[in-house]
């Protein structure tokens, strides 16, 4: 049902870098360039990931209540992006670990503020 996500940035090559050294954890590539963004996936066919400034100029605020989780395959993998979010400057929101019967998880917040979940399903 999820076609993609944008998340808003006041520095554009700042969360760029972010999210390129998080995404390459997992395989995922930069796909598309539109001058006030870009975005992250695997093809245009299956769900993607955006950052752009705010097409309406005015400052990107974080949403309260607003969260992006990104499934993956493993354990590990959820660790591995937790990991890199914090080296990278990203702020602990929870560290991984079950959260629940069958869902592993771990939370963060980017370079802007916004927050983000990795997780794996059993």
């Amino acid at each position: 049902m999820i076609g993609y996500t944008t998340l808003g940035t006041n520095d554009l090559p700042r969360a760029a870098a972010f999210y390129d050294e998080l995404f390459a954890v997992i395989g995922i590539k930069r796909m598309m360039d539109f001058g006030r963004g870009y975005a992250w996936g695997v093809g245009m066919d299956k769900p993607g990931f955006g950052v752009m400034i705010p097409f309406d100029g005015q400052a990107a605020c974080v949403g309260n209540g607003v969260m992006v989780a990104l499934t993956v395959d493993s354990q590990d993998k959820v660790k591995a992006l937790h990991a890199k979010a914090l080296a990278l400057g990203g702020k602990d929101e929870g560290a991984p670990g079950p959260r629940g019967e069958g869902f592993y998880a771990a939370y963060f917040r980017d370079l802007d503020g916004n927050k983000l979940n990795a997780f794996c399903i059993g």
